[in-house]
């Protein structure tokens, strides 16, 4: 008896959630005059750049709860009520926000963009030391040993010592930009394929033959 009076409460628990569920649903629908469903899909794109989808773009209908987000490839898929309204936003970008139509049949396609919204901070000075003051009574009491390497620029500016430095010395601000916008053209260059390999490249092999050729790999860096 007392397994029975558990399912019975269980079954009574079941058909309220459900009811409740059709009841909130044909509110929805009835306050909404456009009842059908519209597989709404599309791509969010960048105003500024519109060749790359945005990720993490949040689409969302505030008056029914329903949302999605964008893949990595900035495409979404997701299913409106007709007269639906739409709300675009993602952070670093403007909100958009529209109404689907009711008269693009069960299917609807956009490629939406949107504005970046920029923020400007006021500028901030940012000082070693907690006032002015302080900081100038430092550099004013700093003392350089200048007299004692003043004597011995030659030890200092000889030819080996310049070499050296030459080839220890780590890559500019530019050589790091150059390479890091080279890593950036190959991960955008091989986005949906395999990267390829040099070893089959005939051009490399032929500018490796001519190097060698030249001597290149011969010379002596000192």
């Amino acid at each position: 008896m007392v397994k029975a009076g558990y399912k019975f409460a269980f079954l009574f628990i079941l058909l309220i959630a459900a009811g409740s569920t059709q009841v909130l649903f044909a509110q929805e629908t009835a306050d909404d005059p456009y009842k059908d469903v519209v597989q709404f899909t599309g791509i969010i794109v960048s105003e500024s750049d519109s060749t790359i989808g945005i990720p993490g773009v949040h689409i969302y209908v505030p008056k029914g709860g329903r949302g999605s987000t964008t893949n990595p490839y900035g495409y979404f898929s997701m299913p409106v009520l007709m007269g639906d309204s739409v709300v675009v936003s993602a952070v670093g970008f403007e909100k958009k926000s529209f109404i689907i139509p009711s008269d693009q049949g069960k299917s609807l396609s956009a490629v939406i963009e949107l504005v970046e919204d920029t923020t400007y901070l006021r500028e901030i000075a940012v000082f070693p030391y907690p006032t002015e003051e302080l900081f100038k009574e430092a550099i004013l009491a700093l003392e350089l040993p200048y007299e004692d390497n003043l004597n011995n620029l030659d030890e200092f500016l000889s030819q080996d010592v310049l070499n050296r430095m030459y080839w220890e010395m780590g890559p500019s601000a530019s050589l790091n930009h150059r390479f890091f916008m080279d890593q950036q053209f190959r991960a955008q260059q091989y986005r949906f394929q395999a990267p390829a390999n040099p070893l089959l490249n005939p051009f490399a092999w032929a500018q490796l033959i001519k190097s060698i050729k030249r001597g290149d790999y011969k010379r002596n860096r000192n």
